[in-house]
């Protein structure tokens, strides 16, 4: 039996992608295993979004042709965006690499690995699937977790000047809705407990199949409406099973009336929303093709807010793109304290292929960008610590999903536990007896705050329910994602 590897660079989209490789490689046959150096089949997921990412596929390719000298029936596989970018030129520019296959071309690997192993050439496969959009499914990975990931669409329209994403993506391709209602149903019967949905513009999603009923509120006139919060609406209805539920990434100008109304009124939706806003410099924002103004974005997240009181928002701000002055530094940074962002995952600008703001240059030195990019997460801490602070002493209700990857403290017995609220903010059970409880939605007090998380304890009734029950023992979850 061959063995696979893989590994992952990116985001949530693209770990979602390396499960339903695994799927597709455990269906036909292989069995993974976790070092590369014990596997016959690597795959390198990788991302293209940011210069770093790609830096770190190159160091991976160098490691794995000294690896291949001694092993050379390994296979390589290079996968995700960058294969999409590059295609043929990195058989050619990588020396070891056996096969390139982009995003849409998921489900062909065995195939293309049997042709590879009857002594085929290297081969490259990244054709976009436009006329049939296929979305791949593996609920048997999720037996064991409390959350999991499920695709709504794939690729993007946007054309923001610096996302390489619509290039290796492709346009946008929805996903029917009762396919979507179907895995989710699926996952909950495996126990998972709370779902995100995926998508490049999740927000903007439209039902191919047309049977989604109209949501209140939405406005068939108004170009930035969609079919999400009918999609909302469609799974908290048809899947009690499911306690929470959040998406991402959305568009700012899908955040409409019938979206806000959806936040307000369906009782599983997360009250938090990561909601990437880029720069809070309309100078910026014009050049960066987003679509709306810097007061735009505020008045759709007052009028959330004022729907839903408490919800929290986090994130994504590019720092030192082309043209960038102090000015406007100064303006994301009085955006993010103005808004009061709980989160925020920053970038500096870095030039990609196939994007319109090449044209524009890269005039910010890397030097000031690094030292912007400092002074965005410090304000973004500060405001998370002081938020952290304000609910010491409070009760919240947290969906425990398993164990934390270290303990609080070193040394003891004692096991942590890790959860989330549904405003998303992490939440540690330093109590073995909170194995009982994974899956289950739990008050708990507040005791302290750390850096980017709370602690709570157990109080003595919860501690004897969650002792009497059976242990759950779920698959731990990681988001590795490349800044």
């Amino acid at each position: 039996m061959l063995r696979y590897a893989i590994t992952t660079f990116g985001c949530q989209m693209n770990v979602h992608d390396s499960e339903r490789m695994h799927g597709v490689l455990r269906g036909a046959g292989l069995s993974p295993v976790e070092g590369v150096a014990e596997a016959d089949v690597v795959v390198l997921n990788t991302c293209s979004v940011r210069e770093k990412a790609e830096q770190k596929l190159r160091s991976e390719l160098g490691r794995l042709a000294k690896l291949k000298r001694d092993k050379p029936e390994m296979l390589v596989v290079v996968a995700g965006c960058v294969a999409q970018q590059e295609g043929e030129k990195l058989l050619k520019a990588s020396r070891g690499v056996d096969l390139v296959v982009g995003p849409d071309n998921i489900a062909e690997l065995p195939a293309l690995l049997e042709e590879l192993g009857h002594g085929s050439p290297p081969l490259s496969r990244t054709v976009f699937d436009l006329e049939a959009p296929r979305f791949l499914t593996a609920t048997s990975l999720a037996s064991g977790t409390v959350t999991s990931f499920v695709t709504t669409m794939k690729g993007c329209d946007e054309r923001c000047s610096f996302c390489i994403v619509p290039y290796t993506r492709g346009p946008e391709r929805y996903r029917s809705s009762d396919e979507i209602v179907a895995e989710i149903a699926g996952l909950c019967d495996r126990g998972v407990r709370e779902i995100t949905l995926l998508g490049q513009t999740v927000n903007s999603y439209k039902d191919p199949s047309g049977l989604l009923p109209r949501a209140p509120d939405a406005d068939a006139s108004d170009p930035d409406e969609s079919e999400f919060a009918a999609l909302l609406r469609a799974i908290a209805a048809r899947v009690p099973a499911l306690l929470r539920l959040r998406y991402t990434s959305p568009h700012p100008r899908h955040l409409t009336p019938s979206l806000i109304r959806a936040h307000a009124e369906i009782g599983i939706l997360a009250r938090h929303v990561h909601l990437p806003v880029q720069s809070g410099s309309d100078r910026m924002l014009k050049r960066m093709i987003r679509r709306y103004t810097r007061a735009d974005y505020v008045a759709r997240v007052a009028r959330l807010r004022e729907a839903v009181p408490g919800v929290t928002l986090s994130t994504d701000l590019i720092v030192g793109f082309p043209g960038e002055t102090e000015a406007d530094l100064e303006a994301t940074l009085s955006l993010v304290e103005e808004v009061g962002f709980l989160g925020v995952f920053g970038f500096k600008y870095s030039p990609r292929p196939h994007t319109p703001a090449l044209k524009l240059g890269d005039d910010v030195p890397e030097a000031e960008k690094s030292a912007r990019l400092a002074r965005v997460f410090a304000l973004s801490e500060s405001l998370l610590a002081r938020h952290l602070e304000s609910l010491v002493g409070t009760r919240q209700d947290v969906l425990v999903e398993g164990p934390a990857k270290r303990p609080l403290e070193a040394g003891g017995e004692r096991a942590t536990f890790t959860g989330r609220t549904a405003r998303n903010e992490i939440v540690h059970i330093d109590d073995p007896a909170a194995r009982g409880l994974v899956g289950e939605v739990v008050t708990v007090p507040i005791v302290r705050s750390l850096k980017h998380s709370l602690v709570a304890e157990l109080e003595p009734a919860l501690r004897a329910r969650a002792s009497e029950r059976a242990p759950h023992q779920p698959k731990a979850r990681s988001l590795p994602l490349v800044r």
